[in-house]
């Protein structure tokens, strides 16, 4: 079988050039914090932590192996979040930003990449998508700096207040998880403000550009494409189902919620479902969380945001896909239907391989993990899934990684940004129509 429009041997695919620039991102941000100026030390990161800290950055984790607000000067914090602002924007839209203020033309072969880094279907209107994306990105950072500012003008100085608020609006849009307090947000488990505009921003930024765009455009509710119904709703049964069952697990949990009144309990299950969609802030610690409820973050991790999104994980779609085939062969029925539309297969097969290559790489550096590091499994476990979904949540044994282990979970947060999608998309571009086909024979499965 002879593959149709075969590429080039000498030439680079859209994924294999994306991930490329992912990756010279991620170097030239590991220099930068090896610099002495980027430490409060002024010795500067090791190779391995500067790699870390740069990677969890780009690709908009927030696993840390040192404290961003003490460990970093603003040099240092400014290059995170830089960092942060490219990874969750995605590197061609920052590309065609810079082409677009220097005067310079988008060429085809450009487009073709920012469609995969956008995760669009055509190429037709993504310039005109950018342009949104860029609009939309300012508003909402903006507009979520300015509530934070007048909130933290009460506790901090006016310029400080400024910084800290633009730092974390930027980092609660792009999905990010990195603080300047220390401790996450455990200082406002019950500040109603700070609790809702950074759940705003995580939501925003994790339902994707398109779905903001569309939802922006269109006043019926109704004529948004399917894409938009699918994304809109498992977002709210996740963020709903997580938000009950962390309530319900944790409400007498002392360490946790247990301590708490009744409102902040609500609030900080709320928070818990919403953060855990790879945003990576916590308003209780992460690490005394019961083991059914680290598990649930688990579950809800490794599911994550939405495609063309800032965040990670297989995607809601992706889950919504499972569901509805799943739902569709136990009901009998031949064609997989949601909201009076048929899906296609080859959607099906996509779902499946991502979640496969998803569910592969997470079970392979776990095991290696709990081999390599003197953990036990569960904190490994819930680790490694926060780094492929780049959440950033930690049970707290980040900064004990083995070198070894911050490396191989370097490679997972690189995964985790730019693996299943671009892996899938890349196999797709090299389809082969065979000139016969085999025969068909039945398997026994179940």
């Amino acid at each position: 079988m002879l593959p149709s429009n075969p590429i080039p041997k000498n030439e680079f695919t859209p994924a294999q050039i994306l991930a490329l620039g992912y990756f010279t991102v991620i170097i030239i941000g590991t220099i930068l914090l090896m610099l002495p100026a980027a430490t409060i030390d002024n010795s500067g990161l090791g190779f391995i932590a500067a790699l870390f800290t740069a990677t969890s950055a780009t690709c908009v984790t927030g696993l840390i192996v040192v404290n961003t607000g003490t460990a970093f000067t603003f040099f240092g914090q400014l290059v995170i979040m830089v960092l942060i602002q490219i990874g969750g924007l995605g590197i061609m839209t920052m590309s065609t930003l810079i082409a677009f203020v220097i005067g310079k033309k988008i060429t085809l072969k450009e487009r073709l990449i920012l469609q995969e880094d956008l995760n669009q279907f055509k190429i037709s209107g993504l310039v005109r998508l950018v342009r949104s994306v860029l609009a939309f990105t300012l508003v909402i950072e903006g507009t979520g700096a300015l509530i934070l500012f007048l909130r933290l003008i009460r506790d901090y100085p006016f310029f400080k207040a400024i910084y800290f608020a633009v730092f974390h609006a930027v980092s609660a849009f792009n999905n990010a998880g990195f603080d300047l307090f220390g401790n996450s947000l455990e200082g406002f488990t019950g500040d109603i403000v700070m609790n809702l505009v950074m759940m705003v921003l995580i939501i925003l930024g994790g339902l994707g550009f398109a779905v903001l765009v569309q939802l922006y455009n269109t006043r019926d509710i109704k004529k948004v494409s399917l894409q938009t119904k699918i994304v809109l709703t498992i977002t709210l049964i996740l963020i709903l189902f997580g938000f009950f069952s962390i309530l319900g697990l944790e409400y007498t949990n002392e360490a946790t919620l247990g301590k708490l009144p009744f409102g902040e309990k609500l609030l900080s299950s709320l928070f818990l479902s919403v953060t855990t969609r790879t945003a990576g802030f916590n308003t209780i610690p992460t690490g005394e969380l019961h083991s059914s409820t680290l598990f649930l973050v688990i579950v809800l991790m490794f599911i994550g945001a939405s495609p063309g999104s800032t965040g990670g994980g297989i995607k809601t779609t992706t889950f919504g896909v499972l569901l509805i085939t799943v739902w569709s062969l136990v009901t009998g029925k031949e064609d997989i239907e949601i909201f009076k539309r048929q899906l296609e297969k080859e959607v099906v097969f996509k779902a499946l391989s991502i979640t496969m290559l998803a569910l592969g790489l997470v079970v392979l550096v776990t095991i290696v993990l709990t081999v390599s590091e003197d953990m036990d499994f569960l904190p490994v476990f819930f680790e490694t899934v926060s780094a492929f979904g780049t959440v950033g949540l930690s049970t707290g044994v980040t900064p004990n990684l083995s070198s070894f282990g911050r490396i191989l979970l370097t490679i997972t947060m690189f995964a985790g940004r730019v693996g299943p999608l671009t892996l899938a998309l890349a196999f797709a571009e090299r389809k082969y129509n065979g000139v016969y086909h085999y025969p068909k024979e039945k398997i026994m499965v179940g």
